[in-house]
Order: structure tokens, then sequence, then C-alpha cells
């Protein structure tokens, strides 16, 4: 064990809220008040916009009752931002730390959060302030690489999974009218809210027909005719679609180019690709197409939260400060799943250095060789992060009436 240092602990939350960031904090503020080497407990408002204006609230202050029911309170209780440090920054915050008496840091959120904190840990060690930097993993994503899964991702996939599963039969009730329905979904670069789309189906015919996601480009020919094969097959058509999917040149097919849709990490808004291929559905074929767009609501609806992602969000956040008094800095929780038929994870330690600069992807075993679907092998990683089956809903026979006679 090491040697007990004693000062307070500043929390905060960062980029897009989720379902369970909240259970995070609340996983953090919980384990912090059970060591008394941590005096204050301060949470930074809006992450580290909020630190540079030292906008910090006592969580102490905060009632028992308060602080548990974060666990099911979707979006970033703190307040969020998205928020690029300059190097001048970092010498602020370490002042403010400092001047605050501020030894343990918790940032939760995803890999430029992570970069974050790196950077603030590594001014601390340089100039010889004791501080210790335990990150919390967040991100809807999926993208960090040194976790089996980022808590926020096993909802966010139940959402779109339930979404698309009604899409599928609404279409099917009135495809005479409406033939084609595109799900838009998030995802600047990687496409595992999109492949959440598939844990929808339970028979081969049911939504989504097709999936397309931004590790495969997309050809719009190829894109074109399996639209026409599905719409023949079955006379209605539901696709699921990344915002950030990629042409054959590599390029985003639809993404904004204006300054004000950019953040400062240079990341731009995706959003339009739904619209776009109705469009092209439209033009090229002669299908009425519309598109569903759920937009941030799919992020942080806490109507569809996973029990096992509420879960596991609210153990990093204990295990983060957890590792913190026991002497740890410089890392980031991860989910390690264990081996075996039925789903187990515990939680491991990735370097901050390595959960900052390394974006997971979905693995080419994912995804179909049409590149249109995913595999059984993606369904069977994320079927047991969902928390349990779907709702179930009836499919009746439809036996046509005969006239006696």
């Amino acid at each position: 064990m090491a040697d007990k240092l004693t000062g307070n602990l500043l929390v905060g939350q960062s980029g897009g809220p989720t379902a369970v960031i909240n259970s995070s904090l609340c996983g953090v503020v919980q384990e912090a008040m059970k060591h008394e080497q941590i005096q204050g407990i301060y949470g930074a408002v809006h992450g580290v916009e909020g630190i540079l204006k030292e906008q910090m609230i006592d969580l102490r202050q905060e009632s028992a009752e308060t602080i548990d029911l974060l666990r099911q309170t979707p979006s970033a209780a703190l307040g969020s931002c998205r928020r690029k440090l300059k190097e001048s920054d970092y010498g602020r915050i370490l002042g403010i730390f400092q001047k605050y008496n501020i030894r343990y840091f918790h940032y939760i959120g995803g890999n430029d959060s992570q970069d974050s904190s790196y950077q603030i840990s590594k001014l601390a060690t340089d100039r010889g302030y004791e501080l210790r930097v335990i990150g919390v993993p967040k991100t809807v994503d999926n993208d960090l690489d040194v976790t089996d899964h980022s808590p926020g991702y096993g909802s966010v996939a139940r959402f779109i999974a339930i979404a698309t599963r009604d899409a599928g039969l609404d279409t099917e009730a009135i495809g005479v009218v409406d033939t084609v329905k595109i799900i838009e979904t998030m995802g600047r670069n990687a496409g595992w809210i999109t492949a959440g789309a598939a844990l929808a189906k339970e028979e081969p015919d049911d939504a989504p027909h097709l999936v397309y996601v931004p590790e495969r480009t997309l050809d719009l020919d190829q894109f074109l005719s399996d639209v026409q094969r599905v719409y023949d097959r079955l006379g209605y058509a539901v696709v699921a679609v990344c915002e950030g999917l990629k042409n054959k040149k590599g390029e985003s097919i639809v993404a904004s180019g204006s300054a004000i849709d950019t953040d400062s990490f240079g990341h731009k808004q995706h959003g339009g690709v739904g619209d776009f291929l109705c469009d092209v559905i439209k033009n090229k074929i002669q299908l009425k197409a519309r598109c569903d767009k759920p937009a941030t609501i799919q992020r942080v609806s806490m109507i569809a939260a996973s029990s096992v992602d509420l879960a596991e969000a609210y153990q990093v956040g204990v295990v983060a400060v957890r590792e913190a008094v026991a002497g740890k800095t410089d890392f980031m929780v991860t989910l390690v799943r264990q081996p075996g038929k039925t789903y187990s994870c515990t939680t491991g330690l990735a370097t901050l250095v390595d959960a900052a600069n390394k974006e997971k992807k979905l693995p080419d075993h994912f995804i179909n060789p049409e590149g249109n679907g995913l595999t059984e092998a993606f369904l069977d990683y994320a079927r047991p992060l969902i928390g349990g089956p779907l709702p179930r809903y009836a499919r009746l026979k439809k036996r046509l009436v005969k006239r006696e006679g």
C-alpha cells in the first residue's frame, strides 16, 4: 500500500453525454467518501472549461440520495465540454490544482479526455507536484482501443437495436406507401453504433436488411443494387447507415465544412448522409425513401439503458478511486472480458498514453464479405453488453380468409 496522500479529489465529465456517464460519477463519489485521505470531493463544471474558470462544486454537500440517484440519471450531471487544451492551459490547470490542493483527478471521457489527463499528469510530475490521475472510460463510439468495450456503448447499441426493430415493423406495415427506410446513426470514424442495429434481427427477413459502416467504403452503385434486391424480394427495405460513411476516396460522404460545426479537436460534425442516400434512391431507382435520424437522443436516452452498461460504468468509477488511493497514476481503467460461454467482465488498467492515442474500429471479421451487414462474431460480442433480450413482439400468421362454398 502506498503512503497515504492527503488532499482533495476532483472529478469531471467530458465529450458527448451518455445514459451511464453519471453512474461512473456516482462510483467515483461514493468510493471517495470511504477514504479518509480524500478530504474535499469536487466536481468540475463543464469539465476542463470549469477548471480553467475555477468553477467547481462541493459534492460532499449533495445528499446521499442525490448522489445515489445519479446511477439512473442520463446526460452529464456536472456538465460536459469539448475543449482542446492549449499548452498554456496545462500550466494554469496545475496552478489551480495546487491552489485547491487537488491530489486526485478523475476525468470521465474518451480518447481526447484521456490525452488531457495525461498531459496534466505529466506536467505535475515534471514540476514535482504529487498528483494521482486515473482516467475513467466513456464513449458511445466504443472506439477506445485498450478496453474490450466502453461504458456508454451497451446502452446506445440497445437503443439502436430497439429503434431498428420498431422501424422495421413500421416500414413493413406501411411499405405499400413508404418503401425504403434509412436509419442514420452516430459515428465519426467507427461503425460500432450502426452495427448495433444488427442486434434487432431475429429472423432472416427482419430489419435491418442492410447495414453500412465507415470501415468499408460505400460504392453507390452496389448500394443501390443491394436496396433494389431487398425491395424486389420483400416489397420494402430497412437500411442502417453511419453518419461517417466514406466514399471510394476515403472521404466522408457528407460532413459539414463550417467552422461553427467543427470542434476544437478538428472533429467535423457529421450528419445528412441518410437524406443524401434517400435522394439517390429516389432519383436512381425511383423508390420512395424516408430517413429516421435519432441524433443525440440515441447516446443519452435512459429509456433503453443497459443494466450491464450501468453496472460497469459504476464499477470503473469505483476502481479509478481505489487505484489512485493505492498509489497508481497515469492509467485509465479498462473492462476486460473473461473467456467462457457466460459473459463475465473484470477491470484492468491501461496507460493514459495508450488510451489517448489508439482508435478502435470494427475489426474486419465483424463485417460480412459484402460490406452490407454484420457477422455472428459481432453479434456474439455485442449481445451481452445490451443488458438482456430486446422486447418481444407478436407476429401474426396472416392466414387469409377463404369464402366457404
